[in-house]
């Protein structure tokens, strides 16, 4: 079921873009717009294991320095099916985890160093889970594209206000007032419209990532369990983490009001529980 809603919302968006760039950009702008964004956003998915491990200060461990660690991922890797993939250390005392890498051939995963001090061995089997599960479903790869629609569409946006400041658009010349007003709607309507499509695909991909974890483990409890604890964990110690990250993160990183939680890239997180306890009623 998320695949097909990430699937559908992966169209919409598509179809937001056609439109926006249909209405105010034209063909040739919504062309050079969609370059340009997939452009960057392809530089930064062949990178973004680099780009973010750096970002954080994430250093490489060995099977001798964080055995058990070690031997987890090695284990859930092999239920996965998947390669097993590189493991860092953030020092960080939020207790917090999160994947990367462009294909599971060179996937990296991070934990901080407060995750491991309040998670038993099976609630970090499961959050490792999650976070393979992420790997196995090339997220990284669904976000790149998902991004790219969303910025071209943003260029769109600021391509036809910047013609209205020198000149007037397309619409105006050919649609009078009407055509004016209509696109000063689009332009400041359709960023936020292909925000929200994003952070509700973001959404849908941690739900499959429960789901996929809770597989791997084997023990759905075990990741809702530690689920709670990284909660109440990341509203303890917050962490000062980069916005562009964090849908990342197993758990959202960041903290806000309600207008906040509209535009999160993480589901509620009493929802993504209760599918967890979902899976254990109905196995």
């Amino acid at each position: 079921m998320n695949n097909l809603k990430t699937t559908f919302l992966l169209v919409l968006l598509t179809l937001l873009m056609i439109a926006i760039g249909g209405a105010i950009g034209g063909r040739g702008g919504m062309t050079i717009a969609f370059v340009m964004a997939m452009a960057m956003n392809l530089i930064t998915y062949w990178f973004s294991d680099k780009i973010v491990l750096s970002m954080y200060g994430a250093k490489e461990v060995t099977q001798g320095e964080a055995p058990e660690l070690y031997n987890i991922v090695s284990y859930l890797a092999s239920r996965a099916s998947i390669p097993m993939p590189k493991i860092y250390m953030i020092d960080n005392p939020t207790p917090n985890a999160f994947a990367t890498g462009r294909n599971p051939d060179h996937a990296a995963v991070a934990v901080t160093s407060g995750i491991m001090g309040i998670l038993s061995r099976d609630e970090l089997t499961g959050v490792l889970g999650h976070e393979l599960a992420h790997v196995q479903h090339r997220d990284i790869l669904i976000s790149t594209v998902a991004a790219a629609i969303a910025g071209a569409i943003s260029m769109i946006a600021n391509m036809a206000q910047w013609g209205m400041m020198f000149g007037g658009g397309r619409d105006e010349r050919e649609g009078g007032a009407g055509g004016f007003i209509g696109t000063l709607v689009m332009i400041i309507v359709a960023p936020i419209a292909a925000m929200l499509v994003q952070m509700a695909i973001s959404r849908s991909r941690e739900f499959e990532a429960d789901r996929g974890g809770a597989l791997i483990s084997g023990n759905p409890m075990s990741l809702a369990n530690a689920l709670r604890k990284l909660e109440r964990g990341a509203q303890v110690i917050p962490m000062d983490a980069n916005p562009a990250t964090a849908h990342m993160f197993i758990v959202n990183p960041l903290t806000g009001n309600a207008l906040f939680k509209l535009f999160s890239t993480h589901p509620p997180m009493e929802e993504r529980i209760a599918r967890l306890e979902s899976m254990v009623v109905g196995s």
